[in-house]
Protein backbone atom coordinates (compact mmCIF):
# COMPACT_ATOMS: atom_id res chain seq x y z
CA UNK A 1 0.00 0.00 0.00
CA UNK A 2 1.39 3.61 -1.16
CA UNK A 3 1.27 5.97 1.37
CA UNK A 4 1.69 9.59 -0.01
CA UNK A 5 4.39 11.18 2.41
CA UNK A 6 3.14 14.88 2.20
CA UNK A 7 -0.05 13.78 3.50
CA UNK A 8 1.84 12.11 6.45
CA UNK A 9 2.14 14.81 9.77
CA UNK A 10 5.35 16.08 10.97
CA UNK A 11 5.17 13.15 14.19
CA UNK A 12 4.14 10.31 11.83
CA UNK A 13 7.03 11.74 9.33
CA UNK A 14 9.26 11.25 12.34
CA UNK A 15 8.18 7.92 13.71
CA UNK A 16 8.56 6.15 10.03
CA UNK A 17 12.03 7.72 9.62
CA UNK A 18 12.68 6.14 13.43
CA UNK A 19 11.54 3.26 11.89
CA UNK A 20 13.05 3.18 9.02
CA UNK A 21 16.11 3.92 10.79
CA UNK A 22 15.93 0.92 12.49
CA UNK A 23 15.44 -1.50 9.71
CA UNK A 24 18.27 0.35 7.45
CA UNK A 25 20.62 -1.01 11.02
CA UNK A 26 19.21 -4.01 11.33
CA UNK A 27 20.23 -4.55 7.40
CA UNK A 28 23.24 -3.29 7.72
CA UNK A 29 24.15 -5.22 10.51
CA UNK A 30 23.35 -8.23 9.25
CA UNK A 31 25.31 -7.80 6.27
CA UNK A 32 28.28 -7.04 8.31
CA UNK A 33 27.95 -10.31 10.29
CA UNK A 34 27.48 -12.10 6.79
CA UNK A 35 30.53 -10.61 5.52
CA UNK A 36 32.61 -11.85 8.65
CA UNK A 37 31.39 -14.74 8.74
CA UNK A 38 31.87 -14.99 4.59
CA UNK A 39 35.59 -13.95 5.51
CA UNK A 40 36.28 -16.82 7.66
CA UNK A 41 35.37 -19.19 5.44
CA UNK A 42 37.60 -17.38 2.52
CA UNK A 43 40.28 -17.94 4.91
CA UNK A 44 39.60 -21.20 6.49
CA UNK A 45 39.40 -22.60 2.21
CA UNK A 46 42.82 -20.34 1.98
CA UNK A 47 44.42 -22.63 4.58
CA UNK A 48 43.78 -25.04 3.04
CA UNK A 49 46.21 -24.51 0.20
CA UNK A 50 49.28 -25.32 3.04
CA UNK A 51 47.90 -28.84 2.78
CA UNK A 52 50.17 -30.39 0.20
CA UNK A 53 52.79 -33.31 0.00
CA UNK A 54 55.22 -30.47 -0.08
CA UNK A 55 54.09 -29.58 3.71
CA UNK A 56 54.25 -33.30 5.20
CA UNK A 57 56.08 -33.21 8.57
CA UNK A 58 56.36 -29.65 8.54
CA UNK A 59 55.68 -26.57 10.72
CA UNK A 60 52.74 -25.07 8.92
CA UNK A 61 50.70 -21.52 10.15
CA UNK A 62 47.24 -21.95 11.40
CA UNK A 63 45.58 -18.95 10.27
CA UNK A 64 46.85 -16.16 7.59
CA UNK A 65 45.89 -13.16 10.14
CA UNK A 66 47.83 -13.86 13.36
CA UNK A 67 50.95 -16.37 11.48
CA UNK A 68 50.17 -18.17 15.15
CA UNK A 69 51.61 -21.90 15.10
CA UNK A 70 51.47 -25.23 17.26
CA UNK A 71 54.24 -27.62 17.67
CA UNK A 72 53.48 -30.07 15.20
CA UNK A 73 54.08 -31.78 12.10
CA UNK A 74 51.21 -32.38 9.41
CA UNK A 75 51.25 -36.27 8.78
CA UNK A 76 48.40 -36.68 6.63
CA UNK A 77 48.12 -33.42 4.40
CA UNK A 78 44.87 -35.29 2.17
CA UNK A 79 42.30 -35.22 4.64
CA UNK A 80 40.87 -32.23 7.27
CA UNK A 81 37.92 -32.75 9.64
CA UNK A 82 35.94 -29.71 8.55
CA UNK A 83 32.77 -28.03 10.86
CA UNK A 84 29.52 -28.57 9.14
CA UNK A 85 27.61 -26.64 12.26
CA UNK A 86 26.40 -27.40 15.66
CA UNK A 87 29.67 -28.88 16.99
CA UNK A 88 29.56 -31.45 14.07
CA UNK A 89 32.67 -32.85 11.98
CA UNK A 90 32.65 -34.47 9.12
CA UNK A 91 36.02 -36.02 7.82
CA UNK A 92 36.79 -34.74 3.51
CA UNK A 93 39.78 -34.75 1.68
CA UNK A 94 41.41 -31.59 0.74
CA UNK A 95 39.34 -30.72 -2.33
CA UNK A 96 35.91 -31.27 -0.94
CA UNK A 97 36.77 -29.14 1.83
CA UNK A 98 37.76 -26.51 -0.42
CA UNK A 99 34.06 -27.50 -2.23
CA UNK A 100 32.46 -27.36 0.69
CA UNK A 101 33.81 -23.47 2.05
CA UNK A 102 32.85 -22.56 -2.11
CA UNK A 103 29.31 -23.64 -1.13
CA UNK A 104 29.51 -21.38 1.69
CA UNK A 105 30.79 -18.71 0.63
CA UNK A 106 28.91 -18.50 -3.08
CA UNK A 107 25.50 -19.18 -0.28
CA UNK A 108 26.80 -16.02 1.79
CA UNK A 109 27.13 -13.89 -1.59
CA UNK A 110 23.75 -14.53 -2.67
CA UNK A 111 22.06 -13.66 0.99
CA UNK A 112 24.27 -10.35 0.83
CA UNK A 113 22.86 -9.53 -2.99
CA UNK A 114 19.77 -10.24 -1.60
CA UNK A 115 19.69 -7.77 1.28
CA UNK A 116 21.73 -5.60 -0.45
CA UNK A 117 18.49 -4.09 -2.78
CA UNK A 118 16.12 -3.99 0.12
CA UNK A 119 18.94 -1.56 2.46
CA UNK A 120 19.08 0.61 -0.48
CA UNK A 121 15.58 0.39 -0.96
CA UNK A 122 15.54 1.83 3.19
CA UNK A 123 18.30 4.18 2.19
CA UNK A 124 15.93 5.75 -0.36
CA UNK A 125 12.36 5.82 1.92
CA UNK A 126 14.11 7.22 4.65
CA UNK A 127 15.76 10.24 2.01
CA UNK A 128 12.62 10.72 0.99
CA UNK A 129 10.71 11.02 4.50
CA UNK A 130 13.82 13.45 5.55
CA UNK A 131 13.37 15.83 2.18
CA UNK A 132 9.11 15.80 3.06
CA UNK A 133 9.67 16.07 6.84
CA UNK A 134 12.52 19.43 6.14
CA UNK A 135 9.81 20.52 3.32
CA UNK A 136 7.11 20.65 5.96
CA UNK A 137 9.41 22.51 8.35
CA UNK A 138 9.91 25.42 6.17
CA UNK A 139 6.36 25.96 5.35
CA UNK A 140 6.13 25.87 9.07
CA UNK A 141 8.61 28.62 10.11
CA UNK A 142 7.55 30.39 6.86
CA UNK A 143 3.89 30.39 8.15
CA UNK A 144 5.18 31.43 11.90
CA UNK A 145 6.80 33.95 10.44
CA UNK A 146 4.27 35.75 8.31
CA UNK A 147 1.86 35.20 11.26
CA UNK A 148 4.06 37.17 13.41
CA UNK A 149 5.37 39.46 10.95
CA UNK A 150 0.90 40.24 10.60
CA UNK A 151 1.03 40.33 14.43
CA UNK A 152 2.74 43.13 14.72
CA UNK A 153 1.74 45.12 11.93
Amino acid sequence: MAVNLTELSLPQLEGLKTQLDQETEFLSSSIGQLKVVQTKYVEAKDSLNVLNKNNEDKLSALTTVLQMYVPGKLHDVDHVLVDVGTGYFVEKNVEDGKEFFKRKIDFLTKQIEKIQPALQEKHAMKQAVVEVMNMKLQQLHSQQASQSGTTKA
